[in-house]
């Protein structure tokens, strides 16, 4: 590969839908505006998507159409990704480009799961992946995981003196940027790399941000509609809706892209911005794909415009999200209605095994808090009961193999979640288990709100 870069570059690991339909927008509304002193570089981790790969590095270019909840339809052009990097398992092309003193942003998309930290931050060896990860980085090897990529990146450009690099994780994390940070040094301490510890504490910076738009996984519809719109065979098209949304804490030390300029939120603190997006919009989206698919529906905003399910998802935000987060700069209960209108935007077809993926991430990480939060105020949680009443209930179809797609869970131990569902008392077990409740495991409130919740989403199971 040769590397030779005119502008500054932002390397981006995990190629997925999200990031082509929304970080490389924005450098492409920068670019189209006639500041192309950033581009894209990326390539991915795992073996995975390789026709993708292959379409966005022979064309030099991919369609994403944006649909409203009105049904227009847009087509726009996206080239902001200059260098696109094949998988190897020696990383070779990444570790060329991340060491390279033009870059100074290398970001990723990993999911949630791919963090491996629980409740307080730490990483969870359990995970044998995780742990077979840092054997791999002690024993010299290349790293796999979002970590270890990194050590192996790192390592190099430490070799190679290009300098200080900020590190910005766009995954729907709580304070993505700490968790990513903490969970990153811990792994260094447990490869016992003191020197790789010191440079990475000294020369990079890792802000939290909050990202948002609904990007489905492309389908075959999605390329003929390009091509009827567009007369381009885009063997890399995708789609999205037209709500996009970006807001980036400033803490970058290496130079960043002029992001405000194009629309970007650039704050002190993504505090506020988060928690309603993660307890509003993710935890509602994984509610709907639960309960729609117990109701047999294939698309979420099947599930949206489902009288029963719209009220539990409404009623969840409303009675315990909203108490919880007020006062808030951003006013809540407008942010819930849009919410719920795109979810119900048909044109999108998101699916519902898109969104119920990784319940054993989501739980923790977007459902738990709010338990935390009613607890300590001496209320009610009935209304949040609900969503992991209803994760349950689809784990029991998913363990008697009745769900109708195959269910994917990094976080899950298989094992584990059977067990569960064939305990003597399904609810004592999955209220007990520490991944997913933390410090709240056990809790004899928490046991009877979710059995209150399992009855009152009967109807669905029967």
């Amino acid at each position: 590969m040769t590397f030779n870069p005119t502008s500054r570059i932002m390397l981006h690991l995990g190629l997925g839908s999200f990031h082509r339909a929304h970080q490389a927008v924005y450098i492409q509304k920068l670019i189209n505006s006639g500041d192309s002193s950033w581009v894209l570089a990326g390539g991915h981790l795992r073996p995975d998507m390789a026709e993708v790969i292959d379409a966005l590095k022979n064309q030099g270019h991919y369609t994403l159409e944006t649909i409203s909840p009105s049904g227009e339809h847009q087509y726009e052009v996206i080239d902001a990704i200059r260098y696109v990097v094949p998988y190897e398992p020696s990383l070779a092309g990444l570790v060329e480009i991340g060491s390279h003193p033009a870059t100074g942003i290398i970001s990723f998309t990993v999911t949630e799961a791919g963090y491996y930290v629980d409740d307080k931050n730490n990483l969870d060896l359990s995970f044998s992946d995780l742990k077979a990860d840092i054997d791999r980085v002690r024993a010299g090897e290349v790293g796999q995981t979002i970590y270890g990529a990194l050590v192996t990146i790192l390592r190099a450009r430490i070799n190679s003196g290009a300098g200080k690099v900020t590190l910005l994780n766009c995954d729907n994390l709580r304070h993505n940027g700490e968790r990513f940070r903490t969970g990153f040094l811990q792994f260094i301490d447990y490869i016992g790399d003191a020197g790789l510890r010191a440079w990475v504490e000294a020369n990079t910076t890792c802000p939290n941000d909050m990202v948002d738009r609904i990007t489905p996984r492309p389908t075959a519809e999605v390329k003929a509609r390009v091509k009827a719109a567009t007369g381009r065979d885009d063997d890399a098209a995708l789609m999205g809706e037209d709500f996009l949304q970006w807001v980036i804490e400033e803490n970058f030390c290496a130079g960043r892209p002029a992001w405000e300029n194009v629309g970007v939120e650039m704050v002190a603190s993504v505090s506020a911005h988060e928690e309603a997006k993660i307890r509003i919009l993710n935890a509602t989206h994984s509610c709907i794909a639960w309960a729609g698919t117990l109701k047999g529906y294939q698309y979420i905003h099947e599930g949206t415009q489902d009288p029963a399910i719209h009220l539990m998802a409404y009623n969840y935000v409303t009675d315990d999200v909203i108490p919880c987060l007020s006062p808030s700069p951003i006013d809540l209960a407008k942010y819930r209605n849009v919410v719920l209108e795109r979810f119900g935007n048909e044109a999108i077809r998101d699916t519902n095994q898109r969104v119920a993926m990784d319940g054993f991430s989501k739980i923790p990480g977007y459902i738990v808090p709010t338990f935390r939060d009613c607890i300590a105020r001496e209320v009610s949680f009935d209304s949040v009961a609900v969503l992991p009443a209803l994760f349950l209930a689809f784990l029991q179809r998913w363990d008697k193999g009745q769900v109708s797609f195959e269910y994917q869970d990094q976080a899950m131990n298989p094992v584990v979640g059977h067990a569960i569902c064939q305990a003597a008392d399904p609810v004592a077990a999955f209220c007990a288990d520490v991944n997913l409740w933390g410090g709240l495991a056990g809790d004899e409130h928490i046991v009877s709100a979710i059995r209150r919740a399992m009855t009152s989403i009967s109807f669905l199971t029967a």
